[in-house]
C-alpha cells in the first residue's frame, strides 16, 4: 500500500516522530505492533481506513 502510493518508509517515521527509519520498519515487518495512535497517522498518510492494517481473521 505504502509503495504503491510512492510514500517512503522515512517520510512516514518523521510523521509517527521517529528518529530512525527502523522505527517505522519493524512496524512493517511485524516485529514491533501498530498502537493505535500510529494507526490513525498512517491511515491519514496513506488515505485508507484504520481497519486495512489489522487482521480479524483470528478472532472467528
Amino acid at each position: 500500500m505504502r509503495l504503491e502510493r510512492g510514500i517512503s518508509q522515512a517520510f512516514i517515521a518523521r510523521k509517527m516522530g521517529y528518529k530512525y527509519t527502523s522505527g517505522y520498519s519493524n512496524i512493517e515487518k511485524g516485529s514491533v505492533r501498530l498502537s493505535y495512535k500510529n494507526a490513525i497517522i498512517l491511515s491519514e498518510i496513506l488515505m485508507c481506513d484504520l481497519e486495512s492494517f489489522y487482521d480479524y481473521s483470528s478472532l472467528t
